[in-house]
């Protein structure tokens, strides 16, 4: 297994302020500059598998969740292989003002849940990613409820679209952000902590293309792409992930 790789000085200036800006939109544009700073000298980040990002053409990421932080560093970890990410997120966010400009004007997908236009959602991921983007989906929903931090038990949203699109499903895990950013609570700035983001090969789903999408299906794609993100998890922390994966409903 490679190593993870820290980030060196001149790596982390590598990134031009032309790419950053070419396809994110002025306000999410803008939102990155000010982050990256923070990002890439705030932490001691690290991370490898970026090779397994397609370079052009759309796909499906799925990552673990485990902190408010985890967009920041995976939209530093994309544009630094080249993609500018979308992401799914709850519609609430576009009623702040600002995030709303944020959100919207980077091209991210808000997420109405428990309405009528919950559906929407899925329809925008497919029809972004059908069109060539990158879209981040968290298949929790939430940040995890495991007592370890471990993923936990995923909804199948991730499922449908996977088939729907068939665009490559790419693993992506990260660790330590609960750490920059505990759920709930203030940034923690000092000391520097370690961030890991571990991208895997696309997740061999070849046993249900074509096939009929039923529920069973659904369930078992979810859990193919689920299975090798916890294995990511596992690789950072160097421990075994649980055998079964927490159910927040049982």
């Amino acid at each position: 297994m490679n190593p993870v790789t820290p980030l060196t000085a001149g790596a982390k200036l590598r990134l031009s302020f032309t790419r950053k800006w070419r396809t994110s939109g002025f306000w999410f544009g803008l939102a990155i500059t000010l982050l990256w700073p923070f990002t890439m000298f705030g932490t001691r980040v690290g991370w490898r598998g970026g090779e397994h990002l397609p370079r052009t053409g759309g796909a499906l990421l799925a990552a673990n969740h485990v902190s408010l932080a985890d967009p920041i560093f995976q939209v530093a970890f994309c544009v630094c292989h080249g993609r500018m990410p979308r992401f799914l997120a709850k519609a609430e966010l576009w009623q702040i003002p600002v995030v709303r400009s944020v959100l919207g004007k980077g091209g991210h997908i808000p997420v109405y849940r428990e309405s009528a236009r919950a559906g929407d959602a899925y329809r925008d991921a497919i029809a972004a990613i059908q069109r060539g983007e990158i879209v981040v989906f968290y298949p929790e929903a939430t940040y995890t409820a495991d007592p370890d931090g471990w993923p936990m038990k995923a909804k199948n949203g991730v499922g449908r679209i996977a088939l729907v699109t068939g665009a490559p499903v790419i693993p992506i895990a990260n660790w330590g952000t609960q750490h920059v950013v505990p759920p709930g609570k203030l940034p923690r700035l000092f000391p520097r902590q370690r961030v890991t983001v571990v991208a895997g090969p696309p997740v061999d789903l070849s046993q249900w293309e074509g096939g009929p999408r039923t529920r069973t299906a659904l369930n078992g794609v979810t859990s193919a792409i689920m299975t090798e993100v916890t294995r990511l998890v596992g690789e950072i922390r160097g421990e075994s992930p649980p055998a079964e994966p927490f159910d927040p409903a049982a």
